[in-house]
């Protein structure tokens, strides 16, 4: 018999007890692990390993909407909607990214995507088909990190992202951003959304560490 997916309803409520507990950092959420490789007043640049998330692409016109419904399918697969029926814990942080020109009539293409814990990063659970969910597998690189608070919008991620590449283009790393990435940039979320103070939130862009020096591994 063929899996069913949450329903909308029932995912909902699976999400809001998940959410109403405090947030998952002061749980212990793993996190994709990285060394801080170079620190400026209002960006740093980190080296992540090699990861692997679990990616949920959208061609929604909002950043916002996007995000939230490919949240919803990721949730269901953490829920157990894949070939294994297990079930995985939530990890930090929800990572959209956008793509600007790649969706309908030139709007911009969403990814969403979750960090796999480190149990699953060697064999990812499939997912079931129906989800349209695939895993990303990222090479170690490096990426610039700029941070910001309250609650990410269609109305402030394009100005934070701009933010970054000003502070990219007065640094030792001004020219690292041709490093290749299908993304334009991303926007890291850490909090849950009935967290309402003090709010984390990054802007992530791909820089290439070789162009400064640095290793990844």
């Amino acid at each position: 018999m063929a899996k069913q997916q949450l329903p909308v309803a029932l995912s909902l409520l699976l999400l809001f007890l998940l959410v109403a507990l405090p947030p998952p950092a002061a749980r212990g959420a793993e996190t994709p692990q990285y060394t801080t490789v170079h620190a400026e007043s209002d960006f740093e640049v980190r080296r992540y390993r090699d990861t692997v998330w679990m990616s949920a692409p959208s061609d929604r016109s909002s950043f916002h909407v996007a995000t939230k419904l490919g949240f919803h399918r990721l949730f269901q697969y953490l829920m157990g909607a894949n070939l294994n029926s297990s079930r995985i814990r939530m990890t930090t942080p929800v990572l959209t990214s956008v793509v600007p020109g790649a969706g309908p009539l030139h709007s911009s293409a969403y990814f969403v995507r979750l960090y796999l814990p480190a149990k699953f990063q060697a064999s990812p659970p499939v997912p079931l088909p129906e989800l349209n969910l695939h895993p990303d597998r990222w090479p170690g690189h490096c990426i610039a990190v700029r941070s910001f608070s309250g609650y990410a919008r269609d109305n402030n991620v394009v100005e934070e992202a701009e933010k970054l590449a000003l502070s990219l283009s007065q640094s030792p790393w001004a020219n690292s951003t041709n490093y290749p990435s299908k993304n334009a940039y991303s926007i890291a979320q850490y909090d849950n959304p009935f967290h309402f103070f003090s709010r984390v939130n990054e802007v992530w862009f791909d820089v290439d560490c070789k162009s400064t020096g640095v290793e990844t591994y």
